[in-house]
């Protein structure tokens, strides 16, 4: 192994441990993790209480007919974890300490990607367990496996999302309302675009969520008649690519 991949290497290593260090120390940053940990098992909780379930649902979907929102409050961790280096100008130091711009949206991406698919898999999972408690056994269960896996993978990939708008937009109000924007605008728009609403109501991260949480909402005409996997990585893929753009206008803007 040559010298400059060793020195790649630690300093990925040195950037995600600042990334660390940086978000647990910002305390909006923490709280929204928070919610986003809470929300879900609340909503499970919310849902058999007051037995607002439909009967043609799932266990699994009733349980998690909140996970839209954890989604979203994934997709403004992500933003934050940039635009507050932004508002506070922080932002300096951290490119001086790596002047490897790529490593640091690197380091941010592994950071936000593993933090929300860890805290989305053990709350969703939670939330169901919940569900299963608490609804009556006249509900369908529905099928949490492997679909967990996956409603964790649409919650990183919505914080990675709101990473790479964040650092194309590096304003957090005006990142927040884009993200927000691009997890619910091709849902609500898809039905209008005929044939191919499969694709456009599919590149929505909450379509792919709904689909995988199983239910009954999750209709062709409001979230595509892509299958659920699918569905999701059209998403991923797409957000993959804007995290590209993101680095490379990161790498030509001055700070």
């Amino acid at each position: 192994m040559t010298n400059d991949s060793l020195a790649a290497r630690a300093g990925f290593r040195q950037a995600l441990a600042a990334e660390w260090i940086k978000f647990r120390s910002v305390r909006s940053t923490v709280r929204t993790t928070v919610a986003t940990a809470v929300v879900p098992v609340a909503g499970a909780v919310f849902v058999a209480v007051s037995g607002s379930l439909q009967d043609d649902d799932t266990v699994i979907g009733g349980s998690l007919t909140l996970a839209v929102v954890a989604q979203m409050l994934a997709a403004v961790v992500g933003a934050m974890t940039i635009t507050g280096e932004y508002g506070s100008g922080t932002i300096r130091t951290t490119l001086a300490a790596s002047p490897s711009r790529g490593t640091v949206v690197a380091a941010k991406a592994a950071l936000v990607a593993g933090l929300m698919y860890a805290i989305a898999l053990v709350s969703c999972s939670l939330a169901v367990l919940a569900g299963d408690a608490l609804l009556p056994a006249r509900y369908a269960t529905g099928e949490p496996l492997p679909a967990l896996f996956g409603i964790a993978g649409s919650l990183a990939v919505a914080g990675l999302l709101g990473l790479a708008v964040g650092t194309l937009v590096r304003h957090s109000a005006g990142a927040v309302t884009t993200v927000i924007g691009l997890l619910l605008l091709p849902s609500l728009f898809g039905p209008l675009f005929g044939e191919a609403r499969r694709w456009i109501a599919g590149l929505s991260p909450t379509a792919a969520l709904e689909k995988l949480t199983q239910t009954s909402d999750a209709t062709a005409e409001t979230v595509g008649s892509l299958g659920p996997w699918p569905s999701l990585w059209l998403v991923a893929g797409c957000t993959a690519a804007l995290l590209l753009v993101a680095v490379g206008a990161l790498r030509r803007r001055d700070v």
